[in-house]
């Protein structure tokens, strides 16, 4: 069917029921039973509309495997985060170490610290351990780093040691945090990018829960094992990445980037093309690949980062990269973390052991928020998701400032409550945040970064990330704790105006990536006004009703379709 065609049908009297195409397109039948939509790439609807794919394959269960083994270091880092959270309240810990039991001391900001300054250290050599000999292989190089510091965290005798593991812990960390999420990316079927690569996030809160209900387990044991046994059990996450990770496909652009053509076509085959070289999915995406990856690109020189800065096109995915970076960590999840003891305190909860399990709950709460955020970010779209995520977030804390002017007042250098049931719908409240932001911002966090970059810097910026993550996180960690101490509540005044700000950086410069292959992504940033060009929709027509031949693009732009049809999509 030629345009020609596709227009004389536009004319069809149409229904006002729009529905979801499955692939982030929106759809409706016309009383004739043709099927037209509205999407964002009209090359990537006509492989998906001829191919059909399913997400219940054998061959997708296999690539599912892949990526599981991948979202292990999303885990691991999930594990640690919650873990020193809760045995630096022990008392079994604190008393080995000489830390004083109310003021601490000050090598326990160190103990904080020194990991991120590992991480940070880490973030330069992420890039170079994932581009010289693979992705799988810089997963497997920051697990087996992990597991060297792990074995020294659990066997020292002395803080000294104790420092030092946390050190190395930290660098391979930020291997991990930068090759797992390109893996991911990489390795996704295009039709479900959003969801996989969401997932990787999201199951932080698989180790962030065993992080924080382990602890509580041997919190009753009274001796170093009360904290040396949870410190072990980093070597599970990492054991799984070291012995499986060598055994996995490397991913098609690595390949393509490496001039190993066909073996990218035989892992896009097996995992894309449920074994059909000339799938068009797996055509479409071997055409784009080769075009858009270059075999002499900075991945091949480990000390050149200039694939960050050196054009107008990745000067803006880079300021993506680093504004996301800075808005996931500051939109207010440090705050409420360091303050959320305290307002337990008020509420009359003062038992350690019961703050660790409210603590665990809080991470199921928001990991459910994280999962539904995942499967539903390619029919949101990123930007959507970030902006409505960002909103309700504005308005928590609001009330949340408004909860604290009220109610809280300071007796005796003690942070009391006027009223119990106030203090106790403010915990409330956070709980609401943690699923709010979960859903919103912990799919996108892997994600959209991977989205913004080019193949030839995606390794080196997802380590430019990691390096702003943890920059914005030393601050959560330090300036956070003093500015409550001086502040008081009126600190969350900064964060309801830092918030409000976010939201309209988001709304002016994010660009939508849903629906589109990794490589048709550069069209949008090489657009005159990027944030336009990624939310262009184009009317196409089903050749046949089943779809067989695919899509044609109806060049008649006047059609009541056109007009409603794109409803809510001009706003976001």
């Amino acid at each position: 069917m030629g345009p020609g065609t596709a227009r004389d049908r536009t004319s069809s009297n149409i229904s006002p029921s729009y529905r979801s195409s499955g692939y982030g397109s929106s759809a409706y039948t016309s009383e004739d039973g043709q099927e037209y939509r509205l999407v964002h790439n009209v090359a990537f609807e006509d492989a998906m509309v001829k191919a059909k794919p399913s997400p219940f394959t054998k061959r997708m269960f296999m690539l599912y495997y892949c990526l599981a083994v991948a979202t292990v270091n999303s885990v691991i880092n999930g594990y640690d985060t919650s873990l020193m959270g809760a045995i630096n309240s022990y008392e079994q810990y604190r008393d080995y170490f000489g830390f004083d039991p109310i003021k601490g001391t000050p090598t326990t900001g160190i103990v904080y610290a020194i990991y991120t300054i590992g991480n940070i250290v880490g973030s330069f050599f992420a890039g170079p351990a994932s581009d010289i000999r693979g992705r799988k292989w810089g997963m497997f190089t920051g697990a087996a780093i992990i597991i060297v510091g792990t074995c020294v965290q659990a066997t020292c005798s002395n803080l000294g040691g104790f420092i030092g593991g946390r050190f190395v812990l930290g660098f391979g960390l930020a291997i991990c945090a930068a090759a797992g999420p390109a893996y991911t990316s990489e390795m996704s079927h295009p039709a479900y990018r959003g969801v996989m690569t969401g997932i990787f996030n999201s199951c932080w809160f698989v180790g962030g829960i065993p992080g924080t209900f382990v602890p509580y387990a041997t919190s009753y044991i009274d001796s170093s094992m009360s904290w040396r046994l949870p410190v072990w059990f980093q070597l599970v996450g990492a054991g799984i990445v070291c012995c499986l990770a060598p055994f996995l496909p490397e991913t098609p652009r690595w390949l393509i980037a490496n001039d190993r053509h066909e073996e990218a076509l035989a892992v896009m085959t097996k995992y894309h093309g449920e074994g059909d070289r000339n799938s068009p999915i797996v055509q479409l995406e071997y055409r784009e690949m080769v075009e858009d990856i270059s075999v002499t690109g900075s991945d091949k020189r480990w000390w050149d980062y200039r694939e960050l800065i050196n054009s107008r096109e990745v000067r803006y995915r880079s300021f993506l990269v680093v504004a996301m970076a800075f808005f996931t960590q500051w939109i207010g999840n440090g705050p409420v973390s360091y303050y959320y003891p305290q307002m337990l305190a008020t509420a009359g909860i003062t038992n350690n052991k019961t703050r660790l399990l409210l603590n665990g709950v809080q991470n199921v709460v928001s990991f459910s928020g994280a999962l539904f955020g995942a499967a539903f970010t390619d029919k949101w779209g990123r930007r959507p998701q970030l902006l409505v995520s960002t909103g309700i977030i504005i308005c928590i804390f609001a009330t949340i400032c408004a909860l604290n002017a009220t109610n809280v007042t300071t007796r005796s250098n003690t942070i009391v409550a006027k009223n119990q049931s106030q203090a106790k719908a403010m915990i409330a409240i956070i709980f609401i945040f943690g699923f709010v932001y979960s859903a919103g911002h912990t799919p996108l966090q892997a994600l959209y970064p991977v989205e913004c970059l080019r193949y030839e810097s995606r390794a080196k910026g997802m380590g430019m990330y990691n390096f702003f993550v943890n920059i914005a996180g030393f601050y959560n960690t330090f300036a956070t704790g003093i500015a409550f101490t001086r502040a008081g509540w009126k600190y969350y005044f900064l964060f309801i105006f830092w918030d409000i700000f976010e939201f309209v950086i988001i709304y002016f410069f994010f660009v939508e990536t849903k629906a589109r292959t990794l490589e048709e992504l550069t069209e949008i940033f090489r657009a005159n006004k990027p944030v336009q060009a990624s939310k262009g929709m184009t009317q196409v027509v089903l050749n046949d009703k089943d779809g067989t031949n695919g899509v044609t693009e109806v060049l008649d732009k006047g059609t009541e379709f056109q007009r409603l049809g794109r409803r809510g999509d001009e706003f976001f």
